[in-house]
């Protein structure tokens, strides 16, 4: 097989990965009349370093971000999988899940 082809092979189903991977999702729970907690996903493909479409924390962010609420602090952030010092291997070829919690607007005293 050439190398153009499997070049191109490569890529599509990086695309592939990439497409597939690309997901998120966001909750939002109410408290009180203006204040709650939310939790947001979001789901990333790593190929050498290069996040597709963009981190997966990054990705949560935005979305919990994107839904334009008041007042929003992240309380708790975890990514999976996590291998610790040995998190750079990762970084070769992974797919990440990162969940993000917290609490939005304002709750009276």
């Amino acid at each position: 097989m050439s190398r153009p082809i499997r070049l191109l092979r490569a890529g599509c189903l990086a695309a592939l990965l990439a497409s597939l991977t690309a997901c998120s999702s966001v909750e939002f729970k109410r408290d009180t009349e203006s204040s709650g907690t939310f939790n947001s996903s979001g789901t990333s493909f790593t190929l050498f370093g290069v996040d597709f479409p963009r981190s997966a924390l990054n990705q949560a962010r935005e979305n919990a971000s994107d839904a334009g609420m008041h007042h929003m602090v992240v309380t708790e952030a975890n990514v999976w999988p996590y291998l610790g010092p040995l998190d750079f291997l990762l970084e070769i070829i992974s797919i990440r899940y990162a969940e993000i919690e917290g609490t939005w607007g304002y709750t009276e005293d």
